[in-house]
């Protein structure tokens, strides 16, 4: 396969999978907003910061609107990473790699784009938001159902779910940092029902909130949400599930093409500090620590994988 194509699918389906994680930001956002009013600015804050937009957000703006950064997120033209820009982005790489796709790919990401943009046209309100989010959530979802039910399991399927799961593993990654540092108003609040409201807003930021509960009836806590979310193989967006994804995807690759690839070795790697590591072991050296070590070794994977398959020449 040119490097072009893969590169257009694998940021077809980062840019799909980041689209769902804002839309799941922003209600995370909402329902803490709604939790506690009176420092409501500061999660909606937080929720810039998950995003990586803060400073953006900051050159634009003078002050944290609610009303501004649901705008930011969802509609704005100079947001690269809102939702109306990523889905965007993700059309044009589809029709980059048009003939790689089925036909039923193509028509739902079309579909996708027409929707959105009708939807994202006027500014979102408060009020209007849950149901605004549910939509693009929807969205995305029947783009990778089309996926999953039409395409040959080749080279090109390993691309598109290369760029989902290293995007969906970045994005739980800065979900449990930003609640553990900055969503925390004081330590004095750890194990607070306020606290244990804040982790089970994270659980549904990342629609984990029903199964985790199944497995952990009446224990939220910092360390078994944690736990679920970094070591739990069942959970499919948790830091390991997506790494074991990667690893496998990556190994086809190999075999599909014959030869090896360090994106593969470093995959792997991760993979196996995911296996060894204890929830215990990353709370005693430190959550943010591993977690910020995780994040730059996931940013370190994409570029690696963008040289192995030459995506740019």
């Amino acid at each position: 396969m040119l490097g072009k194509t893969a590169g257009g699918l694998f940021w077809m389906f980062r840019y799909f999978e980041r689209s769902e994680n804002t839309a799941r930001l922003l209600e995370a956002g909402f329902r803490m907003a709604l939790t506690r009013s009176k420092s409501a600015d500061d999660e909606w804050a937080s929720v810039l910061q998950t995003a990586g937009v803060a400073a953006a957000y900051d050159e634009r703006y003078e002050a944290v609107e609610p009303e501004q950064v649901i705008d930011f997120l969802l509609r704005d033209s100079q947001n690269s990473s809102s939702v109306m820009a990523v889905i965007q982005a993700a059309r044009d790489n589809a029709r980059l790699v048009r003939t790689a796709l089925t036909r039923e790919v193509w028509e739902s990401v079309n579909e996708c784009w027409m929707t959105l943009k009708t939807l994202l046209s006027r500014p979102v309100s408060q009020r209007e938001l849950p149901k605004t989010l549910a939509a693009i959530r929807q969205q995305s979802a029947l783009v990778r159902a089309a996926l999953h039910g039409t395409m040959l399991r080749n080279d090109i399927y390993d691309f598109a779910r290369l760029g989902t799961f290293l995007e969906r593993a970045d994005n739980t990654a800065r979900i449990l940092d930003v609640k553990y540092y900055v969503l925390l108003p004081s330590v004095s609040l750890v194990g607070s029902s306020l606290d244990n409201v804040q982790w089970e807003t994270i659980l549904r930021s990342v629609s984990a909130n029903r199964s985790f509960n199944w497995l952990h009836p009446g224990e939220t806590s910092p360390m078994a949400v944690a736990r679920f979310l970094i070591n739990d193989n069942r959970m499919p967006r948790s830091l390991k599930f997506c790494y074991a994804k990667l690893v496998d995807n990556l190994e086809y690759l190999e075999v599909d093409y014959d030869q090896t690839y360090k994106s593969r070795e470093m995959a792997a790697e991760v993979r196996e500090i995911l296996k060894n590591r204890t929830i215990e072991n990353i709370f005693e050296e430190g959550l943010h620590e591993f977690l910020k070590d995780f994040i730059a070794r996931n940013n370190a994977l994409g570029s690696q994988i963008e040289k192995d398959f030459r995506f740019y020449g």
